[in-house]
């Protein structure tokens, strides 16, 4: 059975997702920013026999799956919520999980992309210095500068305000460090930070300065303090040779992920 889940499902919820947090850090940091009766916000849950098996969050206009065995689930069923929205559906998840939506006659998908899952539990002792900087709202403006510049990000009239939100909520930090001319040269964000984990994003350094080992120094510094106050801290990636730099960074391979959009 599939139902819309609320706050008295939330303690079964949160037992169910933490068995892999990781992989849920999305749907856990929706959770526990947002609660179950946010306007943009909806999750469903499948139960047997009083167990929940699966959850689908819908924020906003995308969604998130996940269940607890890949061939035990109502594919049809939850596919019948998502084609109430608008399509291509956007939908991602643990790729072995999602891949069973595809091909379904009345489910239109958006363009697949499949990524590295990428987890790191280990942090590494560093000696901090004071040209790492934690940025703040008013350097905002100097790290989507930086941004810009770079041709393989794509900002939008909302990136800033997604940076915003995100130092305002606690959900998300970056990291960045800057020439003499105080420009911004390279930046690692984290973002869905919640009680468990946290996810690694907007990691670019200036074409004039790369090659010197600063995203690297910057994601060491970051992920070490994420690191003390959670369990563990992810990453996509689809570059192997920037997979070999997060594996430096002590980041593990645990699977793949797959975002239709």
């Amino acid at each position: 059975m599939i139902r819309e889940l609320t706050v008295k499902d939330h303690s079964i919820v949160m037992e169910f997702l933490l068995q892999d947090p990781s992989i849920n850090l999305f749907i856990i940091g929706d959770i526990e920013a947002f609660g179950y009766h946010a306007t943009f916000q909806k999750l469903w849950g499948e139960f047997h026999q009083g167990d929940i098996t699966a959850v689908l969050l819908k924020y906003f206009e995308s969604y998130i799956f996940y269940c607890k065995d890949k061939n035990l689930f109502d594919v049809e069923g939850f596919a019948s919520i998502m084609q109430s929205t608008i399509h291509p559906v956007t939908l991602s998840g643990r790729a072995d999980f999602v891949e069973k939506f595809e091909n379904l006659p009345n489910l239109t998908l958006g363009k697949k992309k499949v990524t590295y899952f990428a987890q790191c539990g280990t942090k590494k002792e560093i000696q901090l210095t004071g040209m790492i900087k934690k940025a703040t709202i008013a350097d905002i403006d100097r790290i989507v500068g930086l941004r810009d510049s770079i041709d393989e990000f794509k900002t939008t009239d909302q990136t800033k305000n997604i940076l915003k939100k995100a130092i305002e909520s606690k959900t998300g930090r970056t990291y960045y460090l800057e020439n003499d001319k105080q420009e911004i040269i390279s930046t690692v964000s984290t973002t869905a930070e919640n009680s468990q984990s946290a996810m690694i994003v907007g990691v670019c350094t200036h074409k004039d300065y790369r090659n010197n080992g600063y995203a690297s120094k910057l994601m060491t510094a970051l992920v070490k303090d994420v690191l003390e106050e959670k369990q563990y801290v992810c990453l996509f990636y689809d570059n192997p040779n920037a997979g070999k730099i997060y594996k430096n960074v002590g980041f593990e391979d645990i699977g793949f992920w797959t975002m239709y959009r």
